[in-house]
């Protein structure tokens, strides 16, 4: 039984440095096209690229973890910077630095090399010990001047006599070499490829510094657009208010038939002035997400959308203040894009709490049968509802082709 299993394992590191050989041809691509496009980060055209190589070189990165992790029965782990629909210069820049993106680049370099010579000697080492064993019964048979080339050229029988122990040495190098040499391949995606300790920190860094500017940059516009509702609206009226009680002062010394419409006047417009100052501070934290919770206040805001909305909230589950006040806004800015700009007839809303090692997650999906062609630009909803994810760490997506339909998917992280 002992012997079976080692057989087993033979033929398994066998298979798997074959893969791994021809999977190095496909490495070897990525290496010269990852070259090419270096060379041409000097025209605008190669900058264009690094975003869709990058993809697919994290794609490639990721089939190896996936065929390392089988072959050693780990995991192997993965973290990448998230890659924004339409980045610009320092986004491209910051994409091409990372240390994930220098990572998987020096992975395809020595995987070009180390796999294919691997796989090349996992078929070459059996194929010359079967060879060494047939030399003695078919050496004779070619011309005297084109020998048989084995680690010697043969060309008597003094010659093939020692083939046999040959052939052994082969098997016995083999049956050492291939399984270390699988070792040695799934090892080096292992090493290379999973992120490491001080990576993982460092990026941590950076995103924790990234979604720390975009806070201050969220609430900077927040702060903005309060003031400027305060200026516009409530304090101007507030101002209407004094003047007109000012006004009904004057009539009360002068002509006090007058003074009762004033007052009325001015009544009316501070209740007018009430409600706005009532809408904002709705609008900095909902009252209603106390009261009814995410989801019953999604389930208002559906309910108000004039395009018909389907809500699925059933795996929703309660998480901080701060991440429910997020997701209702961002829930409330897709459901106005959804009115404004989709022309859709049907939208699907679903929010839930989805369970990973890294912690629970919401998840945010807005899916609607518009026109699509929804494109993120400075100042538009989805660039507020990105700004706004980003202060919490989370991720947004946005699939939208054109004749539809448009997909938006948001996560939060929950914290827990």
């Amino acid at each position: 039984m002992q012997w079976t299993e080692r057989l087993n394992e033979r033929w398994r590191a066998v298979r798997f440095l074959v893969v791994e050989a021809g999977a190095a041809v496909v490495s070897l691509c990525f290496l010269v096209v990852g070259l090419m496009i270096g060379a041409m980060l000097i025209l605008i055209v190669g900058w264009l690229a690094v975003p869709a190589y990058v993809r697919a070189l994290r794609w490639w990165a990721g089939g190896a973890r996936v065929r390392a992790g089988r072959y050693t029965g780990t995991v192997v782990g993965e973290r990448y910077p998230q890659i924004t629909d339409h980045p610009g210069f320092d986004d491209l820049r910051r994409l091409l630095t990372a240390q994930s993106t220098r990572r998987d680049f020096a992975w395809v370099a020595v995987h070009s090399i180390a796999a294919l010579t691997a796989g090349l000697l996992a078929i070459g080492l059996p194929v010359a010990a079967l060879n060494s064993l047939a030399i003695p019964f078919y050496w004779w048979a070619l011309p005297p001047d084109e020998p048989v080339s084995s680690i010697y050229p043969v060309t008597s029988w003094w010659g093939a006599a020692p083939m046999p122990l040959v052939a052994v040495g082969y098997v016995l190098l083999g049956w050492w070499m291939i399984p270390a040499m699988a070792r040695g391949i799934s090892g080096l995606a292992s090493r290379l490829l999973a992120p490491r300790r001080e990576t993982e920190l460092s990026e941590r860094v950076s995103a924790l510094t990234a979604s720390r500017a975009a806070a201050l940059d969220a609430h900077a516009a927040e702060l903005r657009r309060i003031e400027r509702d305060l200026h516009d609206g409530a304090q101007n009226r507030l101002v209407a208010v004094v003047m007109m009680l000012g006004l009904a002062e004057r009539s009360l010394r002068v002509d006090p038939d007058q003074a009762l419409p004033q007052l009325l006047r001015a009544q009316d417009a501070a209740s007018d002035a009430l409600s706005e100052l009532r809408t904002l501070v709705h609008d900095i934290y909902p009252p209603i997400l106390d009261e009814l919770g995410l989801g019953g206040a999604v389930s208002a805001l559906a309910g108000r959308c004039t395009v018909p909305c389907v809500l699925d909230v059933d795996g929703l589950r309660r998480a901080p203040a701060a991440v429910e006040a997020a997701a209702y806004f961002v829930v409330a800015e897709a459901l106005t894009n959804v009115v404004k700009h989709s022309g859709a007839e049907r939208v699907q809303l679903t929010i839930g709490t989805r369970d990973a090692a890294a912690g629970a997650t919401m998840v945010i999906d807005v899916l609607d049968d518009g026109h699509g062609g929804a494109v993120e630009t400075a100042g538009s909803g989805l660039a507020g509802i990105r700004r706004r994810v980003a202060a919490f760490e989370g991720t947004m997506t946005v699939q939208s082709p054109l004749g539809g339909p448009t997909r938006l998917e948001v996560t939060l992280p929950c914290g827990f």
